[in-house]
């Protein structure tokens, strides 16, 4: 997809505090750290249109972004960072899945593992949440230049395994080198209806 326009529309906690709109969206999730701002910046070809911080758990809050007035693009809270205040965690996995239950527009959600982990209870809690609200995933394998093709391969395996899901719905991306970032694209598009 090509990206004319990308904006922040908002930040909310609450139901009754999103944005009112017609937009298709799309949610991006996964464990703090994992490469979710990275992945949206580089989708959106900005820099910092998400902050990216060294510091997992920044986002705190269900953010909005406008995409080419067609698409609206979400990010969730990061989960499973430890060092997070206990209040402050206890609060990021009602926050998440109200908007899952809750978001009539909402089409898919991007799902975001490190290829070097192995799935955490999180990450199956968000699946099963995904399943239980008959929203799809994208399941989005980032920090790729990591390892090498057959370290990558091996742990797509393993992964795919894990999620019970075909080693063929896991696409792999890097930031650095953009890798996946056209076929990730696609899916949305295919997903959120505008392509």
């Amino acid at each position: 997809m090509d990206v004319h326009q990308a904006v922040f529309i908002k930040s909310a906690a609450k139901a009754r505090d999103y944005p009112v709109s017609e937009l298709p969206e799309v949610a991006f999730v996964g464990r703090s750290n994992v490469g979710k701002s990275s992945l949206v910046n580089v989708l959106v070809n900005r820099k910092n249109l998400v902050r990216t911080s060294s510091t997992p758990g920044r986002t705190q809050l269900i953010n909005f972004f406008d995409v080419n007035g067609r698409l609206v693009l979400v990010d969730l809270p990061g989960y499973g960072y430890a060092k997070a205040p206990p209040e402050l965690r206890k609060q990021w996995g009602p926050m998440i899945e109200t908007y899952l239950a809750k978001r009539d527009n909402l089409r898919a959600v991007v799902l975001i593992l490190d290829i070097r982990r192995i799935p955490s209870d999180g990450d199956l809690q968000m699946l099963s949440w995904l399943e239980s609200y008959d929203i799809p995933p994208i399941i989005v394998l980032t920090k790729c230049d990591k390892l090498s093709k057959s370290e990558r391969a091996r742990q797509r395996d393993l992964i795919a395994a894990a999620i019970q899901r075909d080693k063929g719905m896991l696409f792999p991306f890097s930031a650095l080198s953009r890798e996946g970032r056209d076929a990730i694209w696609q899916e949305v598009g295919r997903l959120a209806g505008i392509m």
